[in-house]
């Protein structure tokens, strides 16, 4: 069996349009987060981090008994800063940087097992098409260094493949009707 790839969710966001957490809306019977995290459990991805909020840490580790819960102190600063703070927790239950690490938004959904698999056969930063998550990342040091309010997109350079999934972004009461 292949070696499995650490995973990490973000998860902590302040869900300011949408007017209610994110990673906790229902969708076909279970939340985001858990979804994200069933399906990156079945693409053998391990450890699984989960990044949130201090007041959503309870409802997620309730959601995702499976995976390790981190709270971003600061996740106002923005996505980069909740993926550093993943790829610390990640580093410390390692002992070590990761080669590679998937990363997804949990706002993020319209990807399936089929897409990680398309993805894990790089060893290049990553985005499949049309879903554009998860992301596979292979320039830890880089991202680490980056300021927490970088954008990731503009920071560092992403083959785009064709995998399945399609393109589903979860910000607005119109997005969560839709997905219903």
């Amino acid at each position: 069996m292949a070696k499995s790839v650490p995973a990490i969710i973000l998860a902590a966001g302040a869900s300011s349009r949408l007017g209610q957490p994110k990673s906790l809306v229902q969708w076909q019977g279970e939340t985001l987060v858990g979804r994200a995290v069933r399906l990156l459990k079945q693409s053998n991805c391990s450890p699984i981090v989960v990044v949130t909020r201090s007041d959503l840490q309870i409802d997620v580790m309730l959601s995702c008994p499976d995976s390790t819960i981190v709270v971003n102190p600061n996740p106002e600063h923005g996505r980069t800063g909740s993926l550093q703070v993943g790829l610390i927790s990640l580093i410390s239950e390692l002992g070590r940087t990761p080669r590679r690490v998937l990363v997804s938004p949990v706002d993020r959904c319209g990807w399936t097992v089929e897409t990680v698999s398309r993805l894990l056969e790089y060893n290049e930063n990553t985005s499949p098409m049309p879903s554009g998550h998860p992301l596979l990342l292979c320039e830890i040091e880089k991202i680490l260094s980056l300021p927490k309010d970088a954008s990731l997109r503009d920071s560092i350079e992403i083959n785009r493949i064709q995998a399945p999934g399609e393109h589903m972004n979860i910000d607005t009461p119109a997005d969560l009707e839709a997905l219903q």
